[in-house]
């Protein structure tokens, strides 16, 4: 008679046809751009405080390198047009927390503390 509306069952269906489209950042391809350990890194920078212990004992176990060689990779990364392509969000949080860093360290040092 009049239109059809979706039943609720059907709209369900759509839903999780729909979720289940969205990769898992395990099954997402590595961004153009970016190698397979600097997607890993993004990916781990923004949910590094889901994994149990200190952070650098999970860099250590996760990339398989010190903490002083993930930071100097990670802040190569922070610079790289293709991470900011690849999640603009956390580049540019992680950018300005650098930033503000590298701050108070140049305050520190200047005046004498």
């Amino acid at each position: 008679m009049g239109a059809a509306h979706p039943t609720e069952p059907e709209e369900e269906n759509m839903a999780a046809a729909h979720v289940d489209d969205v990769p898992t950042p395990a099954e997402a391809a590595a961004p153009a751009g970016l190698t397979d350990t600097e997607a890993q890194i993004l990916a781990f920078e923004r949910q590094w405080w889901k994994y149990a212990g200190a952070k650098e004992t999970a860099i250590r176990d996760l990339f398989d390198m010190s903490a002083t060689r993930y930071y100097q990779v990670l802040n190569q990364l922070l610079d790289s047009e293709a991470a900011l392509a690849s999640d603009p969000m956390l580049v540019k949080r992680l950018r300005r927390m650098r930033s503000e860093r590298q701050r108070e360290r140049s305050s520190r040092r200047l005046s004498g503390v």
